[in-house]
């Protein structure tokens, strides 16, 4: 099992989970070629991620799954917009952690059919 971490990335933490809950299980190819079309500033994030897990174990993509793919939440930068009258409104500009791990798809199929 291999794993790689991006930190402190501009993108909304609950942006990303939408695309990271869709390639959680897949063939990491697979999982490659679906991002590689989906319209998403994530989509192109994640799947670096899913590259670099890959290459950081040594496998080739067509052998491994996704094992599991986690966004957190990273620190808020905190701007403020001026407004009318002389107030100011707070914009929040989060960030995230990203953790994507990889694993042999063969031992994933031995360990459950031990389970059952």
């Amino acid at each position: 099992m291999s794993k790689a971490l991006l930190r402190y990335i501009r993108l909304s933490p609950t942006k990303a989970r939408l695309v990271a809950r869709e390639v959680q299980g897949m063939n990491a190819e697979l999982a490659l070629a679906s991002l590689e079309f989906t319209p998403n500033k994530a989509a192109k994030i994640i799947a670096k991620v899913i590259a670099s897990a890959v290459a950081n174990g040594g496998y080739e993509p067509q052998s491994v799954i996704v094992k599991s793919c986690r966004v957190d939440a990273g620190p808020v930068l905190r701007r403020f917009m001026p407004r009318a009258r002389g107030r100011a409104t707070p914009i929040r500009k989060p960030t995230s952690h990203i953790l994507v791990e990889v694993a042999m798809a063969s031992k994933e199929k031995k360990m459950k059919k031990e389970g059952k």
